[in-house]
């Protein structure tokens, strides 16, 4: 790995492509660590999996472990074998899910792109995380006493990416100073914010599509202001 003259670093994709990584900003803490996860038998992984795509979605708070079990045609000692409760599992499938979406979102990081460009791409990413299921999901994770931890968690690891970005596009003279700062906090909220579900009676398009629109506006103005 080398340093890139802007402050990214270079990094390979798994498909050998020249990708930028941010230094000095760590993806929040796994809450399956890597070797837990690679205990995992190829069904609990086909478990989680399953979980993070259909059932949870469709209402878990009042669903028991045996329930998940049944639903998830398997044994209370290999759902037990992943988590030692719903709530551990629960927040083990949404942690999978935004771990994802984060690698992802820095894969977008191309490093011959302006960081704006990066910025624009990665803004993108993570917003994929607002699918219409997310939002249904999240009625149900927000009554988990640490739901709110764990999504704070993933909600300043973008704000922190962002504001790295911002600070390459002034540094490149892309953008006219500002207070890096407090604009990654909007910018790097704005997907959380509409993805609330007391936000699906106040916006008219899905929360992914409007967190896409408010971004696009805000970076406009940002560019247009250096100009």
């Amino acid at each position: 790995m080398s340093q890139a003259s802007s402050g990214s670093k270079v990094a390979e994709d798994r498909s050998g492509r020249t990708r930028a990584s941010v230094p000095n900003v760590r993806a929040p803490r796994r809450r399956l660590s890597p070797s837990t996860e690679r205990s995992l038998t190829t069904r609990q992984l086909e478990i989680l999996d399953t979980l993070d795509a259909s059932v949870l979605i469709g209402g878990f708070a009042d669903l028991t472990m045996a329930e998940i079990a049944k639903r998830m045609t398997c044994s209370l000692r290999t759902l037990y074998g992943i988590a030692p409760s719903k709530e551990e599992l629960v927040l083990a499938v949404a942690d999978r899910h935004l771990q994802r979406v984060g690698r992802e979102a820095i894969e977008t990081l191309e490093l011959d792109a302006s960081p704006m460009s990066r910025l624009r791409a990665y803004l993108r990413a993570t917003n994929l995380a607002l699918q219409p299921s997310t939002v249904v999901f999240s009625r149900d994770f927000n009554k988990l006493p640490a739901a709110r931890k764990l999504a704070d968690a993933h909600a300043d690891y973008i704000r922190s990416i962002t504001q790295a970005l911002l600070d390459e596009a002034v540094a490149e003279k892309e953008i006219a100073p500002l207070d890096t700062a407090a604009m990654a906090l909007v910018l790097g909220r704005l997907g959380r914010e509409f993805g609330r579900p007391e936000s699906e009676k106040i916006i008219s398009r899905s929360a992914r599509e409007t967190a896409d629109a408010i971004a696009e506006i805000i970076l406009d103005g940002l560019v247009a202001r250096e100009a």
